[in-house]
């Protein structure tokens, strides 16, 4: 779908917004001023909201870990996002880093992304632009807080968080508290649920339409509703699993922040998962079969999610 599709089908369903994470052209269509000048206008034609995509934070190509500029594809998002009147560039550079051996280690990645990061500052500002960084299975709320520290960013600034409220469980984070752990620093989000299981391979994860799931997206929703900002709640949906072993003592080392506490009740939700998949209540859906359920399984998670915005009223 085109960008303008788009819009016509969030509006047609009852959203209020798009976050675009791409944008798919028509034959004809270029992304230059013209069409951001045009989609600015439809957008604000059909009441809608806009966040733009395109941002990086990796300053690597990650196929290679051989270096990149990030500078001239984040200003050129970010002036995209200014003319298009959006304030938020999601910005996600891949993904599962921790899983490959040879990916460097985490550590001293962070300290490349605050290298390169920090002399965007004043770009990003001069736009009005913040730079919401995914919870995108490559870094941690432990991890994104010292990237934070260490780029001399505050909260509500250039530099933020687009929460996804089901990618933080391969990274063997609950999503309740890595919400907690985040919060100040969330602008953009992925509303997004999933189930739990375990297995001989480890803690599996997988999506599941919004509010049919075990992340606790009402608790997390009340914790949002807290910021002293605006904020969107961007669904997200889509199929697949992910895996992440728990029998390999190397591989959860590289989770230094892990306490056992969090683990355990990671855990006790698989448990619950397993309990709902042999009563027919929670189901893997393969990638392959997504194309088919994407536009019902949208639909009804954007009706789930905005009675579960309603619950919270008057609050909202």
């Amino acid at each position: 779908m085109d960008p303008f599709a788009v819009l016509d089908w969030v509006a047609g369903h009852g959203g209020q917004g798009v976050q675009f994470s791409e944008v798919h052209l028509s034959e004809g269509q270029v992304l230059d001023a013209q069409l951001l000048e045009d989609l600015a206008s439809a957008a604000s034609e059909l009441g809608l909201y806009l966040e733009w995509g395109g941002g990086q934070h990796v300053p690597f190509d990650t196929n290679t870990w051989s270096a990149t500029n990030l500078l001239p594809g984040n200003r050129r998002a970010a002036e995209q996002a200014n003319a298009l009147g959006a304030r938020i560039v999601r910005s996600c550079s891949g993904g599962f880093f921790r899983w490959d051996d040879a990916t460097p280690p985490t550590e001293e990645l962070l300290q490349m992304m605050a290298d390169a990061l920090r002399p965007q500052r004043r770009m990003f500002e001069q736009l009005g632009v913040t730079l919401a960084i995914e919870l995108h299975f490559e870094f941690t709320t432990f991890e994104l807080l010292r990237l934070f520290e260490m780029c001399d960013a505050e909260p509500g600034g250039w530099l933020g968080v687009c929460l996804d409220t089901f990618n933080v469980l391969p990274l063997l984070e609950d999503p309740v508290a890595a919400t907690s752990r985040i919060l100040p620093w969330v602008v953009a989000t992925h509303v997004k649920d999933g189930g739990l299981l375990v297995d001989r391979t480890g803690l599996v994860s997988f999506p599941v339409v919004a509010g049919g799931g075990l992340v606790d997206l009402s608790t997390i929703l009340g914790l949002l509703v807290k910021l002293d900002r605006p904020l969107n709640l961007s669904l997200e949906d889509h199929g697949g699993v992910f895996t992440t072993p728990l029998d390999d003592e190397s591989f959860l080392q590289r989770f230094p922040d892990l306490t056992v506490s969090e683990l355990s009740h990671l855990i006790t939700m698989a448990q619950r998962g397993r309990e709902l998949m042999d009563a027919g209540e929670l189901a893997i859906t393969e990638r392959e079969r997504w194309p088919e359920l994407c536009e019902g399984r949208t639909q009804m998670g954007l009706r789930n999610l905005q009675k579960l915005v309603a619950s919270l009223a008057p609050e909202t």
